[in-house]
């Protein structure tokens, strides 16, 4: 099996280098990544329940899709593939705003990453990659916000991190 590499990047998201996955998650070092968020025709949000054998955050409920981009892989391309390994789905993206967070994990993890975050729109039921996703649901906006307030340890951390910022750029691009 091909070692998993990420791209190491400053607080501008300029890449100083690559390292092993896992290494870089022991030692929280800053890489790039992406998070994607797919909404259908209703405005509710696609969100999955990781794998409960993830490497870390098994069993939470995330945004609809989240990686990282291959060394010299193009950032889009990436987010574009790992939307179709991980549930099925093929559709336009597009990148609307960034941020930075870091978090203690569990399994003695740290994630620190430049999280590149694209919307896209899809009507249809993903097809789960069960070794990646273990459960899928479609929520209002509304919802998920209350859900979050009564139910936080159920939701993964760069996610509760983002949510209101997807909804505030959600409403700008509608």
């Amino acid at each position: 099996m091909k070692e998993e590499r990420v791209i190491l990047v400053d607080e501008n998201d300029i890449a100083i280098g690559d390292m092993e996955k896992m290494e870089a998650h022991h030692k929280g070092e800053l890489h790039r990544a992406f998070s994607v968020f797919i909404f259908n025709s209703k405005n509710e949000l696609l969100l999955q329940r990781r794998a409960l054998n993830k490497y870390h955050s098994g069993g939470l409920w995330t945004n609809s899709c989240c990686s990282h981009p291959r060394v010299n892989e193009d950032l889009l391309k990436a987010a574009e593939r790992r939307l179709v390994e991980e549930i099925g789905i093929k559709t336009k993206l597009k990148g609307v705003f960034s941020f930075i967070y870091r978090a203690d994990l569990d399994n003695n993890l740290i994630e620190h990453e430049y999280d590149h975050v694209f919307f896209g729109k899809y009507d249809e039921a993903p097809k789960l990659n069960y070794d990646e996703v273990m459960d899928y649901k479609w929520v209002s906006l509304d919802d998920l916000v209350d859900d979050i307030k009564v139910n936080s340890d159920k939701y993964t951390y760069w996610f509760k991190d983002s949510i209101e910022k997807v909804i505030s750029y959600r409403k700008l691009v509608e």
